[in-house]
């Protein structure tokens, strides 16, 4: 398993520095599933932007490991939408229908998309399993592969498994192959909040102390026996590409949780070969 980020060489200064034999980086998101989002181009769905560079591909060319990080994205209910509907309740018909009608309105967009992708040399498009977009658990993202193609494959992120029950092992086994890219964040779930609040909490992610669960570095609840199964998970999927730090952590300064969170792994993963 690789145990670096490589930064590109125009950017090396500002997204990583060099630790021993690892590189700890920031890496960011280069796409969050905008395309099918109201709130992105207005009430009308506008033209996709991975298409606003169609003709040179320029989008794609500076991907050099052929691998884009975005989430699904979320039609609204209709031409005049303003805001994403997430639908995950199976009741009542109207909302299964609005459902079906987004699906429809997503699987031609990313055949599309990931034809444009493969065209230009980018065959992984990560979805990150996130509620509130059509793509945010293991059947969803079977379904979307399905009509799509390998192309489409998961971010798995623990941190939003965690809070919805799921188990990121179970996950990671089930998806096998389409483990495209890993985040490492944690998640805390606060029992007391959580038995009055349950894991649909609307409090703001800026009150932490009044929320049923809270994002966290990694290590900060979850300990090494737990990391260290979600190492060999991967690498029982072969999975054999980057861990990447994500901070959340409201407790912490970016620069402090990336910090905690390397200094946390970098030990689980030492026996590990390292790619140069």
């Amino acid at each position: 398993m690789a145990t670096y980020l490589r930064p590109d060489p125009q950017t090396e200064s500002r997204s990583g520095e060099r630790r021993g034999s690892h590189w700890i980086a920031v890496y960011s998101n280069v796409g969050a599933g905008g395309e099918l989002e109201p709130t992105v181009y207005g009430p009308a769905p506008g033209p996709p932007i991975c298409y606003q560079h169609e003709e040179s591909g320029d989008r794609f060319t500076f991907l050099q490991e052929g691998k884009l990080v975005t989430m699904s994205g979320n039609p609204g209910d209709g031409s005049d939408s303003s805001a994403v509907n997430f639908t995950w309740y199976p009741w009542p018909d109207d909302s299964m229908a609005l459902l079906d009608r987004q699906w429809a309105a997503a699987i031609p967009l990313w055949q599309d998309l990931g034809a444009f992708a493969l065209a230009h040399g980018v065959d992984r498009l990560a979805f990150e399993l996130h509620p509130l977009h059509l793509v945010y658990n293991v059947p969803t993202l079977r379904r979307m592969r399905e009509a799509v193609g390998p192309v489409i494959g998961a971010n798995v992120d623990p941190s939003h498994l965690f809070w919805q029950g799921m188990d990121p092992l179970a996950v990671i086994r089930a998806l096998g192959p389409a483990v495209h890219h890993v985040h490492l964040k944690d998640t805390e779930l606060v029992a007391y909040q959580m038995a009055l609040a349950g894991v649909l909490d609307q409090r703001p992610f800026e009150d932490p102390v009044n929320r049923a669960w809270v994002f966290r570095t990694v290590g900060a609840v979850h300990g090494p026996e737990f990391w260290s199964a979600f190492i060999a998970a991967l690498e029982s999927v072969g999975y054999d590409d980057v861990l990447s730090i994500e901070n959340e952590d409201a407790g912490l300064t970016p620069q402090e949780g990336v910090e905690q969170a390397a200094a946390f792994m970098l030990p689980l993963l030492a026996h590990r070969p390292v790619r140069a």
